[in-house]
């Protein structure tokens, strides 16, 4: 059988593919509920406690769970089908967003109950998320997943840009009000995952020795490509994350309102979604490493923009750049990472990038808030842009083989296995560390 031609390929619509045309409408439902979420409760703990540690440590309990179920759920999503743990995971996010509802509607909802639904929420997440990275290289042919990582990265930003929006906007009806359109929304998307159908054998039961637990960990350090593509992420959103202070930015500096905290936490899915649509349509061909490093350092540069910006308008527009340049980095390190990956690890893998990821993201949100505790908002964004680009300059040499990257067509022979290894073992690198 020969291969696809590549004008046929480049044709070709994962959309056509319902499995992941399902996915994609569950994907879209699921983060706007989120998104949403997160609105709504970013703003009232703020209103409730007017600190910036308390928001900071909304991320940190959201992500506790993730690091201490990090090797458990790996060896699930490897275990049993993906899709059940999916839907019961989105099932239980929506009663989750229910429980909030009630407490908000009834007033009994303060800053502890919340934390104590986020601690839950982030539980389910830890299995959800490495489950649904997982998923989707079954959802359309080998040829396609770049572009299916491209569509799914769009599905995710569509939604970022409207659940935020969307969350700002119904808050004036209530708190209890945006809880409840983000249970309805979550258990929509339990469904779709539900009606997914696709043939697949499911991959041997290993016992849960604690060998095959930290086979995710194992595989990724003898990768230092992987290592490095995963780590560059994590240590750059970790300093250069600014969205765990949006409502201080919203509340006190632009002051902007609820409305205009959920515009500014859209603006990022505006550039990043924006850089999906355009790398669906025309995947990266060449130089996909050195254009991942630069797009990471360009996250950087942006976020010291904001950072300094006083203006409503300009910070909007940063922000767009930041996510537009945020996105490319998505792209890059997802499509390298699934596809240096074989089936039977893919879910231990992805549990370990959900942790880099969680870790960035959820960590980084307390990081924010505890050096914006101790130095202001403005110069705690300041300092984690300077961080971000400091590291991309340092991983260039730590990792310089995954910033010769060429291309992701042919991964097995994109990055040479004894090069990579020799690179990072050459004098001043520590890339197997």
């Amino acid at each position: 059988m020969t291969a696809p031609a590549p004008s046929s390929i480049e044709s070709e619509s994962v959309l056509r593919h319902r499995p992941f045309t399902l996915f994609w409408g569950a994907r879209v439902a699921s983060t706007i509920a989120n998104q949403m979420q997160i609105v709504a409760v970013g703003w009232q703990v703020y209103q409730i406690t007017h600190s910036a540690f308390d928001l900071g440590m909304v991320g940190l309990v959201q992500f506790l769970p993730a690091l201490f179920l990090a090797l458990v759920v790996g060896h699930v999503a490897d275990r049993y089908d993906r899709r059940k743990i999916a839907r019961i995971c989105l099932f239980i996010e929506g009663l989750a967003a229910a429980a909030l509802a009630i407490g908000s509607y009834n007033g009994w909802l303060t800053k502890e109950a919340i934390f104590g639904i986020v601690f839950i929420i982030g539980a389910t997440r830890a299995f959800e998320s490495p489950t649904l990275q997982a998923l989707v290289p079954g959802l359309v042919p080998a040829r396609l997943l770049p572009r299916a990582v491209a569509w799914s990265a769009s599905a995710t930003q569509t939604a970022v840009i409207i659940g935020p929006a969307l969350g700002g906007f119904i808050y004036v009806l209530g708190p209890s009000a945006v809880y409840t359109s983000s249970s309805v929304l979550f258990i929509t998307a339990s469904l779709l995952v539900a009606l997914i159908r696709i043939e697949s054998v499911l991959p041997r039961r290993e016992p849960a020795t604690l060998s095959s637990l930290l086979a995710g960990i194992a595989f990724i350090k003898s990768r230092p490509a992987i290592l490095g593509a995963i780590s560059l992420d994590l240590f750059a959103v970790l300093l250069g994350g600014a969205t765990a202070l949006l409502p201080i930015y919203a509340h006190d500096i632009l002051a902007t309102g609820p409305l205009g905290l959920g515009l500014l936490r859209s603006a990022p899915a505006v550039g990043a979604l924006s850089m999906a649509i355009l790398l669906a349509r025309r995947p990266l061909s060449r130089k996909v490493g050195r254009t991942m490093f630069t797009a990471v350092a360009i996250f950087g540069l942006a976020t010291i923009v904001f950072a300094l910006s006083r203006s409503f308008v300009l910070s909007l527009a940063t922000l767009a750049v930041l996510g537009a340049s945020d996105m490319i980095s998505v792209v890059v390190r997802s499509s390298f990472v699934q596809l240096e990956t074989p089936d039977h690890m893919r879910g231990r893998v992805s549990a370990v990038n959900s942790v880099f990821i969680g870790t960035s993201n959820q960590l980084g949100e307390f990081e924010s808030g505890v050096t914006a505790a101790w130095l202001g908002p403005v110069h705690a964004v300041l300092l984690g842009g300077v961080g971000t680009v400091v590291v991309v300059l340092l991983w260039i040499r730590l990792f310089p083989a995954l910033f010769g990257l060429d291309r992701l067509v042919n991964p097995a022979t994109a990055i040479n296995p004894a090069s990579s290894s020799s690179s990072a073992a050459a004098p001043g690198t520590s890339g197997t560390t």
